[in-house]
């Protein structure tokens, strides 16, 4: 049996990452399955939660940074069962989200490398998606934009500049960068979608990791 193959959408907040995730979804039917991080329904998933909506809950950078790769650790057995059973994988924010907002935080010691270090091991996206809009400050006028702790746009401004020395740091030939900067949800999707119908027709059964 051909395994599956792993699909990663990222982007800052409100780019429309869980838009186009749910679309290829919808297109691909039951061949595909959708993960959303943080996945907040796990045990660490509900600490992840109460720290990013709940302002008066705090924890050291340190901490949530290593939660939230403990979160990615926590679904990865079932993630690679389902591509190992021939199903298709979508993932809606993945490692380069970890390492970057928590990198953008500027705290000493807590470099790319260290942030990176606990996702080591982890399998690579077959594709990596990565939205991309030039207008940040156009997202603080999304319903609900804010409610979150890192929902403000300056950090949005330094998280951009971290995602692309992020990628400067891990190499990676299955990455696109996809700027969606004034286009309409069709507009992005009709890009997307080719880039994910190829990968879905390549054959190879080798793993990468992180």
């Amino acid at each position: 049996m051909t395994r599956g193959k792993l699909i990663l959408i990222e982007g800052l907040d409100r780019t429309g990452k869980s838009t186009q995730s749910e679309k290829i979804v919808k297109e691909l039917g039951d061949e595909v399955v959708l993960f959303k991080f943080p996945e907040r329904s796990t045990p660490i998933g509900g600490l992840i939660n109460q720290y990013l909506t709940d302002r008066s809950f705090d924890l050291p950078p340190q901490s949530i940074h290593l939660l939230f790769s403990a979160n990615r650790w926590e679904v990865n057995a079932k993630i690679c069962s389902l591509l190992e059973s021939g199903k298709h994988v979508v993932l809606d924010r993945y490692v380069y989200s970890g390492v970057a907002y928590s990198a953008a935080k500027q705290i000493p010691g807590m470099d790319i490398s260290w942030c990176l270090n606990p996702d080591k091991g982890l399998v690579k996206p077959d594709l990596t998606l990565f939205l991309s809009n030039q207008d940040s400050s156009s997202l603080q006028d999304r319903d609900g934009y804010g409610e979150e702790r890192y929902e403000k746009a300056a950090f949005q401004k330094k998280v951009r500049e971290t995602f692309f020395q992020v990628f400067d740091a891990i190499p990676d030939d299955n990455r696109v960068i996809v700027d969606v900067t004034g286009k309409s949800i069709e507009q992005v999707f009709d890009t997307i979608m080719p880039l994910v119908r190829k990968v879905l027709g390549n054959n190879s059964e080798d793993y990468l990791y992180f």
